[in-house]
């Protein structure tokens, strides 16, 4: 005997109510997302490799995230936070050393000359950077993060630094450790001035914050030992040194990873490359009121290559104005 077919709407209804769990968790976990193709993308690819008896089942231990920080996890615009606070950490040390009044680029600095400023390029921040992140211990030099991050405000946005982290993020941040994720920030960032505030921000400990590194030196003080940060660079964590750390430091291959610009290719890239079912998603400034509008042709966090990677492979790209409802806690 035959059956009727089942109406189509029947089919609808039915799995709409195997599903309204899984959606009204989503909801409650992941509410600074508008419903769309990314928080789709997320909710799907999470319950299917945490989900026991999914043929894309993966067990915690392997169940690694990686995040980049800089316009992944908090803005990055104008320049890049570390930088800025480099530049007030040396107008803050130089009547310490009265010399950088004659030396470049610290006299552009400390004059506010920023034509002669932008002319020194990478290699004037590089030296503002070295000068006032090392040779001091580790644990001098945290302090005096916490010190500017107490007080500093962002010169456009006139808030907090550590108020300009992304609300979505931070859910999601809760919604991966929730299904027993263990995530990890993998950033070009200088990896102590991360872990100076990042632990209490984003609930991720110093031991899971992958970064820059200068060479260190053990010293054994009058009976007080400290680690010193020299100003050898020791490793670059940007574009391929991202997969190399990871590597070297978690051992894991992620399932997840997390980034915004071309800086983040070859760790998304070292994730996709993994076998069984992996997400690679990135983070793209569209939101020009809310935040800032770039990609292809910004100086700081260029997304082009990436992009173009992302949209030929199917990755995740988080449209912000349009898939965010909100894109900072206070908002």
């Amino acid at each position: 005997m035959n059956r009727p077919p089942i109406p189509a709407h029947t089919v609808r209804w039915f799995c709409l109510v195997l599903l309204w769990p899984l959606l009204l968790q989503a909801a409650e976990s992941l509410p600074s997302w508008h419903d769309g193709p990314s928080k789709n993308a997320i909710v799907t690819f999470v319950e299917a490799v945490t989900r026991e008896g999914s043929k894309d089942f993966v067990a915690p231990a392997e169940r690694i995230a990686v995040f980049d920080n800089d316009g992944t996890l908090w803005s990055e615009q104008s320049m890049y936070f570390q930088v800025l606070f480099a530049f007030d950490e040396a107008r803050r040390l130089a009547p310490q050393y009265p010399e950088w009044k004659q030396k470049q680029p610290f006299k552009a600095l400390l004059e506010g000359d920023q034509k002669t400023m932008t002319a020194s390029g990478m290699d004037g921040v590089s030296k503002i950077v070295a000068a006032t992140h090392t040779g001091i211990s580790t644990e001098i030099f945290i302090a005096n993060v916490r010190a500017w991050l107490a007080k500093a405000r962002h010169p456009q946005k006139d808030r907090p630094y550590t108020e300009l982290v992304y609300q979505p993020m931070l859910e999601l941040l809760d919604y991966l450790r929730a299904k027993e994720f263990k995530p990890y920030i993998v950033s070009g960032g200088e990896v102590a001035f991360m872990r100076a505030w990042a632990p209490e921000v984003y609930g991720i400990p110093p031991e899971q914050i992958i970064g820059t590194r200068f060479v260190s030196q053990y010293q054994y003080n009058n009976g007080r030992p400290l680690i010193l940060r020299t100003p050898r660079l020791a490793h670059n964590d940007d574009g391929p040194g991202k997969p190399e750390s990871i590597d070297a430091i978690i051992g894991r291959r992620p399932i997840l990873a997390f980034g915004n610009s071309d800086g983040d290719l070859q760790m998304l890239q070292w994730t996709a490359a993994g076998s069984g079912k992996r997400f690679m998603g990135l983070v793209h400034h569209t939101d020009a009121k809310r935040e800032w509008a770039y990609d292809r042709q910004s100086k700081i966090g260029r997304l082009d290559k990436a992009l173009d990677q992302a949209r030929a492979d199917g990755w995740t790209v988080v449209d912000m104005q349009a898939e965010w409802s909100r894109v900072y806690p206070s908002d």
